[in-house]
């Protein structure tokens, strides 16, 4: 999909590097790419993250670094007067590397390789250092440098899980990343309508067989799954914050029955939607 371009020098200033947070009432589809390194701390609120070719949900503790050019983006639906926030992180190669080149900092150039796929890391142990990147936009002078380079020392010890695919590469072509962009925010924006993939190929006028074959060669899922990816994301979100019944949830994030819903619930989540909210309401 057309990965925006963002100009984070323009949010640079005079400082060495980025570092703010922000709250917002969602969080919007925004697939964009940088050559600046990013760490993303969500503080708070759930929804989609899409790291290249990686599509998952997260909550509230998830922390991603991002290497160099890799598309990425999170994405909320707005919910009542519930709001999301985020601690962002960006710098540059030519920032960091006045550092990396010392033997002291080998496992930080280590971490910002592997980065290239994108890095999660599990929250459970990460209270220390979330604090300390929750931390970092108040900071000034000197100690904000030594305080990014103790984070990524401290994360570069931690267990991580690489994000896109080994043969995952954005796409150049800008006709390819027009359309997928065009589907993916219409799929984003009406998951709870019936959409059909003719519905979807007509937009992109192709043909129902020649879409599927572009879909899922651009998203590495099918359409089906894809959409039944941000449905399940939305279900859940009604799950935790509301009391609707599991029926008027199916109904409402554009499931064609109860069962269908219940069958692919279980199936993304291991468990079925009762269970779901049941460890939600006694976690």
């Amino acid at each position: 999909m057309k990965a925006a371009f963002e100009n984070v020098a323009t949010l640079q200033g005079n400082s060495s590097f980025v570092a703010y947070s922000f709250t917002v009432p969602f969080f919007e589809f925004k697939w964009h790419y940088h050559p600046e390194y990013e760490l993303t701390l969500i503080t708070k609120g759930s929804g989609k993250r899409i790291i290249g070719d990686s599509h998952e949900n997260f909550t509230a503790g998830d922390l991603v670094l991002s290497g160099s050019g890799l598309p990425h983006t999170w994405s909320s639906e707005p919910f009542g007067n519930k709001s999301v926030s985020a601690v962002v992180i960006q710098f540059s190669e030519d920032f960091v590397q006045h550092f990396t080149q010392f033997s002291e900092c080998r496992e930080i150039h280590e971490l910002l390789s592997q980065s290239q796929r994108g890095l999660f890391f599990n929250s459970g142990n990460l209270s220390e250092i979330s604090k300390s990147i929750i931390e970092l936009p108040q900071k000034n002078g000197l100690s904000r440098i030594t305080s990014l380079l103790e984070i990524l020392q401290q994360l570069s010890e931690k267990e991580s899980v690489a994000l896109s695919s080994d043969f995952y590469t954005p796409s150049r072509s800008k006709a390819t990343e027009s359309r997928i962009n065009e589907i993916c925010q219409f799929l984003q924006d009406h998951s709870s309508e019936n959409i059909t993939i003719s519905e979807a190929s007509e937009m992109l006028h192709l043909s129902k067989s020649a879409f599927c074959k572009f879909f899922r060669r651009a998203m590495k899922a099918s359409f089906s799954d894809y959409l039944n990816e941000i449905r399940i994301a939305k279900a859940c979100h009604q799950l935790t914050e509301t009391d609707k019944t599991i029926r008027e949830i199916a109904m409402e994030t554009g499931f064609e029955s109860l069962t269908y819903f219940n069958r692919v619930f279980l199936k993304k989540k291991n468990r079925t939607p009762t269970a779901f909210r049941k460890n939600i309401s006694h976690a």
